[in-house]
């Protein structure tokens, strides 16, 4: 399994309400369309009630079997269209991205429902 990771900061003028409505509700069934994708994870931060600013808003996580498939996701309309729609929410000059391949060194979920 291949991960494309994003760590994403909100565009300058939204609230977090705003910002993390539209990236789940516009934004995520936009990304869902994906050819190929297997998996879709948004995590988006929580406030813990420090000073220290965050150094991101939230996560995503775009899980696809194999580089092959990730790399023909990337040629598709759908990889344009979400792409597109990032600009109404986030500032892409604070972006990290990386394709990273997971090993699982422990998930008690996958222990306990076996």
């Amino acid at each position: 399994m291949i991960k494309l990771i994003y760590c994403i900061t909100k565009k300058a003028g939204l609230t977090d309400p705003e910002f993390f409505d539209y990236w789940r509700n516009i934004h995520g069934p936009i990304g869902a369309q994906i050819p190929g994708l297997r998996r879709l994870v948004q995590s988006h931060r929580i406030a813990i009630g420090n000073n220290r600013p965050p150094d991101y808003d939230g996560i995503a996580e775009l899980w696809f079997d194999d580089m092959q498939s990730l790399a023909a996701a990337r040629q598709s309309a759908e990889w344009k269209a979400s792409t597109e729609d990032e600009a109404n929410f986030i500032d892409p000059s604070r972006v990290a991205c990386v394709i990273a391949e997971e090993y699982v060194i422990m998930d008690l979920e996958r222990t306990h429902s076996r």
